[in-house]
């Protein structure tokens, strides 16, 4: 127990431990933080990916150190700008939260591989990005709630290569959304307008038109309107497609949709061998996409240039390529810069997280280097403390050595008078002990007047030291041979050291009298005392030398 109590006492193990708990709790404090505004993040990141970017601005990936925030990061981070249709440097780093979670966790797995899979198509990496997709649909006892994403990913990334209509399907049963249920249709729509289905896709439309009638969505309703031009088209049904232009041109006559109305209609009008009523309308349509940006006008362009070459040919006989070649070779050059620019993309990424890693690196090593010297100085301070402080205790240790010498010579002389057998053997033994060599060791100017007290008793000699064999004789005159039967009893199981103890114990003094007397600590004292109890058997709540007393007398 002592030495427990001094190990607590030591200054220097409690400046550590503070410290260290400090760090730690700063560390787990942050930490929980991170993880708090992780998960409100995550939480709302489908219907408030703009909030949730927000959230994700106060957080440096920098800082988090553990793989599973990290991994949550990126991966609320790729959702939010999938949700907002952007693609951004940080986003292929999705492919850490892929890894992350795959094994782990189902949801965030299936979530974590479908955004990668996006990222995958947008930088130009299309027939990886189709086998991941077809790999996690292909996986089985998934919940339906879980195969959503990636089944809608499957379908609009590639509405235009490949049937749908199956996948389509399935989507409807199994999204129970109802503002899935117009979208997952419209795409339907088209899928049976691509495959031959035109009698399908109008049933479809005149359905989805309905229901924007009664809903009194005539935004909706009109756009309706526009696509079923093209079910009509494939259909032979060309005065509707007619009908339903010059309707939809009283409604949007300035606005950028006119543009490809009036394509509609310039087909329509050749397909009814009404070529030139079919130039005017193409010319109307030209001059109207002229106001169309960039990319909207080479969108109307490939179209247009379609009619402008059955037109020539009409007119002259002629086929010729330029035309397809100069609305062509742009686009081609675009879609080549376009995935230049996302490899580019995808690799300045890869690069900043390099860069991040060594700058955390970099941040790591400085940080533990100020830990080191913190340390350090905490070390140095802390012995400083620690030397002052048991030079201080070692100081009141010799103090109260002093009083037990003191106490030890009060009781010699306070019994000089007593001429009986037992108190003369006393002061003799009190004169045999090692009294005069402890003080001897510390010759102060107290210890040496000390050292004159002790000398006193029975006019002793100060030279004289400890002579245990007088005490073992005086202990067995004045405790009836207590010490030769200890001796032959126990003397191959107890050290010299332990019979001393036990003498003393025996004769009466204390722990830290026996402590002064053998020149040891009372640390020692105990931790001999305990030994002592183990080799003779001694039970814990029992006085050794009660035990000892019976013992000699069975």
């Amino acid at each position: 127990m002592a030495t427990k109590k001094r190990l607590y006492r030591n200054p220097l193990i409690l400046i550590l431990a503070a410290f260290i708990a400090i760090s730690t709790g700063i560390a787990c404090s942050h930490s929980r933080q991170y993880s708090r505004n992780l998960s409100e993040a995550e939480r709302i990141v489908d219907d408030y990916p703009d909030s949730a970017l927000a959230i994700l601005e106060f957080i440096d990936p920098v800082e988090l150190t553990e793989d599973s925030l990290k991994a949550q990061y990126y991966y609320v981070l790729a959702s939010a700008h999938d949700r907002e249709s952007q693609i951004a440097l940080s986003d292929s780093m999705i492919s850490f939260a892929d890894n992350y979670y795959r094994g782990k966790d189902l949801k965030r797995s299936i979530r974590t591989a479908t955004l990668l899979a996006s990222y995958k198509f947008r930088i130009g990496d299309r027939v990886s990005a189709l086998r991941m997709l077809d790999s996690l649909l292909a996986l089985k006892n998934v919940p339906d709630s879980l195969v959503i994403g990636p089944l809608r990913n499957r379908v609009v990334l590639w509405a235009y290569e490949g049937d749908n209509r199956a996948r389509i399907k399935r989507l409807i049963a199994i999204d129970k959304d109802k503002d899935w249920q117009s979208q997952y249709r419209f795409w339907l729509y088209f899928s049976y307008i691509f495959y031959d289905k035109p009698d399908s896709a109008l049933l479809i439309m005149n359905d989805l038109m309905d229901k924007a009638f009664k809903e009194g969505d005539n935004k909706l309703y009109n756009q309706y309107r526009y696509e079923k031009i093209e079910a009509l088209m494939e259909l032979g049904r060309y005065q509707e497609v007619l009908n339903i232009s010059d309707t939809l041109l009283n409604l949007h006559s300035e606005d950028s949709g006119a543009p490809y109305i009036r394509l509609w209609k310039s087909l329509g009008l050749l397909n009814m061998r009404k070529h030139s009523e079919a130039a005017t309308e193409l010319a109307m349509a030209d001059s109207m996409a002229k106001e169309l940006d960039y990319e909207s006008h080479a969108y109307f362009t490939t179209f247009a240039t379609v009619l402008h070459t059955v037109l020539d040919y009409h007119d002259t006989g002629k086929l010729s390529l330029m035309p397809f070649a100069r609305v062509n070779n742009p686009q081609r050059d675009n879609l080549f810069n376009e995935q230049s620019m996302r490899q580019e993309a995808a690799r300045q990424a890869l690069e900043t997280e390099n860069q991040r890693l060594i700058i955390k690196a970099k941040s790591d090593r400085q940080t533990s280097l100020l830990i080191i010297v913190i340390l350090g100085a905490l070390l140095i301070s802390g012995g400083l403390v620690w030397y002052a402080f048991n030079k201080r205790h070692k100081a009141l240790e010799v103090l109260e050595r002093n009083e037990i010498l003191q106490k030890l010579v009060d009781e010699s002389k306070s019994s000089q008078d007593d001429s009986s057998v037992n108190e003369t053997l006393r002061r003799a033994m009190l004169q045999q002990l090692g009294i005069i060599k402890m003080v001897a060791e510390m010759p102060t100017e107290q210890n040496r007047d000390m050292l004159r007290k002790i000398s006193s008793v029975e006019k002793g000699d100060d030279s004289s030291l400890v002579n245990w064999q007088n005490v073992y004789e005086i202990i067995d005159n004045l405790y009836s041979d207590f010490y030769s039967r200890l001796h032959n009893s126990h003397g191959d199981t107890l050290t010299r050291k332990e019979e001393q103890i036990i003498v003393l114990m025996v004769a009466g003094f204390s722990t830290k009298e026996i402590s002064v007397i053998t020149g040891q600590t009372v640390a020692t004292i105990y931790v001999r005392k305990s030994s002592v109890r183990k080799k003779l058997g001694v039970p814990e709540k029992e006085d050794i030398v009660d035990f000892l007393h019976r013992e000699n007398r069975n």
